[in-house]
């Protein structure tokens, strides 16, 4: 049971993490999108940094669920982080979750608990992955991410923040994956870690994965970011730990449940991912928005495109 309550905190703390630097990453200009001068204005923001507190938090716990259960297992999990980050949206923003917003934490939480008895994964052999294994499953997810980056750079407004968000969940999928490796590394001692190419792969895609949400975030709030986000990481997740680490899952009308379950947990992140508590505008947006504002003489209704 460690892994599993390990694996619900790390989603805590990746809501508290989610919620802090939305409320940075709104107040900045949407021009800084995709560039590195985003993080550089965010860094000189408390709240900001006190997000990436948490989310180190966040990765620690996750670190650990990870070495002590399987990556399909604690990947799924995670995603209790968007139920979470609506309670938490409503403190910081001062507005409360409704009903719809219960019902549809309820469902997603159902859904999770029953993908995840329906699959009963089962420890893989992360030690035993080939050199080919990790050329492939990271090459092929590596593309993912890289084709997610060109063609968000090819639109605008909530189309990128939405491709954006899934080609984070793409990122975190792989670092989940590399976390998992330095993970069994560690069994052999703290040289193997730092001698090992798997903690700078981890080090380098984690930071890929963190510049990527910052800018998913930028370009069009959780509204339109967090549905790609919440749904992606799981799914990489599974595929890593089935295809690559050969976890065990059951199968037969096990997987039909599975499948149920996965597409009523979608279904409530959908419901969610609707929600007016994940209503925002980024800087650039914002300052325009009241720009008109003054002009015309008239209140106008917010958005996210």
């Amino acid at each position: 049971m460690l892994s599993p309550l390990l694996a619900v905190l790390a989603a805590l703390a990746n809501a508290l993490a989610s919620a802090l630097q939305r409320k940075a990453a709104r107040e900045e200009s949407v021009e800084q999108n995709l560039s590195l001068r985003l993080v550089w204005h965010l860094l000189h923001r408390p709240v900001w940094l006190g997000g990436v507190l948490s989310l180190i938090a966040g990765f620690l716990l996750q670190a650990v669920a990870l070495g002590s259960g399987p990556i399909s297992e604690v990947q799924p999990l995670l995603a209790l982080d968007l139920p979470a980050a609506l309670i938490l949206s409503g403190f910081f923003f001062g507005s409360r979750m409704g009903r719809r917003e219960w019902v549809a934490s309820g469902v997603m939480a159902a859904g999770v608990a029953g993908l995840l008895l329906a699959l009963g994964p089962g420890h893989g052999r992360p030690s035993s992955v080939s050199w080919i294994g990790w050329l492939v499953g990271g090459g092929v997810n590596a593309l993912l991410i890289a084709v997610g980056v060109l063609w968000a750079r090819g639109t605008s407004g909530t189309r990128r923040a939405a491709l954006l968000g899934a080609t984070t969940g793409c990122a975190f999928g792989l670092t989940a994956a590399l976390i998992k490796a330095v993970t069994n590394t560690s069994s052999r001692g703290l040289v193997a870690v730092f001698t090992g190419w798997e903690l700078w792969a981890m080090i380098a895609v984690g930071g890929c994965a963190m510049f990527l949400l910052q800018s998913a975030m930028n370009a069009g709030g959780l509204l339109a970011t967090q549905p790609g986000l919440t749904m992606v990481d799981p799914v990489i997740g599974i595929l890593w730990g089935v295809l690559i680490f050969h976890e065990q899952v059951r199968g037969g009308l096990f997987i039909l449940l599975a499948v149920g379950c996965a597409a009523a947990a979608g279904t409530a992140v959908m419901a969610l991912s609707r929600s007016p508590l994940l209503s925002d505008t980024s800087g650039g947006r914002e300052q325009a928005g009241q720009a008109g504002e003054g002009s015309s003489g008239a209140a106008r209704p917010q958005g996210t495109g």
